[in-house]
C-alpha cells in the first residue's frame, strides 16, 4: 500500500491482509440487507481484443463509484502470467474524485470467493461438518477453500482438476490448514455436501445426477452463455439461485444452455442472492448458486478495503 498526493494505491498483498472472507462475506451481506437491489446494477461490458477479453465493470453505490477494468488472457498460464488481469479506480462517489487503486485481480480474487461464502452461509446446514468437492486448481480455487474454511467447518476436501500436480498441491495445502484432503474424480460429487466449481470449462464437469437430495453446489467459473461446468439434468433438478435474474439471464450459460434445450424457463430461478440473506429458507432438493461476478460486489468489497486502509 502506498499514499502520496494522489489516489491510495491498495496492492495484491495489502487486499488480502486487510479482509478476511469472512469479513468480504459480511460487507455484501450489509449491502443487501441494507436495501440494495442488484438487478437495477450497471451490465457488464465485454470487448474482444487479440489476446482475450476486456471486461468493463462500473458501479455506483452509497459514497462510492467505481470501476473495474479486468482482462482474461487465456494464453497467459502458458506464459507463466496470471489469466486474469485488472486494475479497480475507486471514486468518491459525490464529486467523482479518484480515491483509490487496486489491484484488480486481487480485489477479484476476494470479492468471488466471498460471494460463494455468503451463498454457502445460507444454502449449507452448520450443525455438522461437510465434504466438499472442488473443482478447479487456479487462484480462485485456493480463495474458495480459504472462503469456505471461513464459513463451515470441512470433513474432507476432495480436488478434481485437469492438471494432477495441480490438484496434488491444492490438496496437500488443504492439509496445512488440518484439513484431510486427497486429489478425486468427477464422480466424488456423489458423496458430496458441498461442490464448488472455479474452473475455465466450457461443458459440464460431472453428472447431475449423482447429486445428492440437499447437497449444494456452486458455479463462478464463467460468465459467458455458451460456457457452463454444470449440465442440464443438475440444473433441472436444483432449486437455483443466483446473484440477480437479469445478470443471469444475460450470462450464466449454465442457466442459458438449459433454456436453450427448452428443459427450464426463466422461473426455474428460485431466488436470489438477496433472497437468501433476507431469510429465504430452501428445499430439500440440490441447491445450485451461480454466480456471473458483478460490479456492485466489486465496488462494495473495494470501498471496504478503503476504509480498512484509511483506518490502518
Amino acid at each position: 500500500m502506498t499514499a502520496g498526493t494522489g489516489p491510495l494505491h491498495i496492492d495484491a498483498p495489502t487486499t488480502t491482509r486487510l479482509l478476511t472472507p469472512a469479513a468480504t462475506a459480511d460487507v455484501l451481506a450489509g449491502v443487501l440487507r441494507a436495501g440494495f437491489d442488484p438487478e437495477a446494477a450497471p451490465p457488464r461490458t465485454a470487448v474482444p481484443v487479440p489476446a482475450g477479453e476486456l471486461l468493463l465493470m462500473p458501479a455506483a453505490l452509497g459514497a462510492y463509484a467505481g470501476v473495474k477494468i479486468a482482462g482474461v488472457a487465456p494464453g497467459n498460464p502458458a506464459l507463466g502470467l496470471p489469466r486474469i488481469t485488472g486494475s479497480y479506480l475507486l471514486l468518491d462517489g459525490t464529486n467523482l474524485q479518484p480515491l483509490a487503486l487496486l489491484d484488480g485481480a486481487a480485489l477479484t480474487e476476494l470479492r468471488t470467493p466471498a460471494v460463494s461464502a455468503l451463498a454457502v452461509r445460507r444454502l449449507t446446514p452448520d450443525d455438522r461438518p461437510l465434504r466438499l468437492v472442488l473443482f478447479g486448481t487456479g487462484p480462485q480455487a485456493y480463495g474458495h477453500l480459504d472462503a469456505v474454511l471461513a464459513v463451515r467447518q470441512l470433513a474432507e476436501v476432495v480436488v478434481v482438476g485437469r492438471n494432477p500436480i495441480g490438484a496434488r498441491a491444492l490438496a496437500g495445502y488443504a492439509r496445512t490448514l488440518d484439513v484431510p484432503a486427497r486429489t478425486g474424480t468427477p464422480g466424488d460429487v456423489a458423496g458430496a455436501d458441498l461442490v464448488v466449481c472455479c474452473t475455465t470449462a466450457r461443458e459440464p464437469l460431472f453428472d447431475g445426477t449423482l447429486v445428492a437430495p440437499g447437497t449444494t453446489v456452486v458455479a463462478v467459473g464463467s460468465h459467458e452463455p455458451a460456457a457452463r461446468e454444470t449440465d442440464t439434468a443438475l440444473v433441472t433438478r436444483a432449486e437455483v439461485y443466483v446473484e440477480a435474474r437479469a445478470a443471469a439471464l444475460r450470462e450464466a450459460g449454465d442457466l442459458l444452455v438449459p433454456m436453450a434445450e427448452g428443459a427450464i424457463g426463466e422461473e426455474h430461478i428460485a431466488g436470489t442472492l438477496a433472497d437468501l440473506v433476507h431469510g429465504r429458507v430452501p428445499t430439500g432438493r440440490p441447491r445450485l448458486f451461480k454466480s456471473v461476478g458483478m460490479a456492485w460486489e466489486d465496488l462494495a468489497v473495494a470501498g471496504a478495503l478503503y476504509r480498512a486502509a484509511r483506518e490502518a
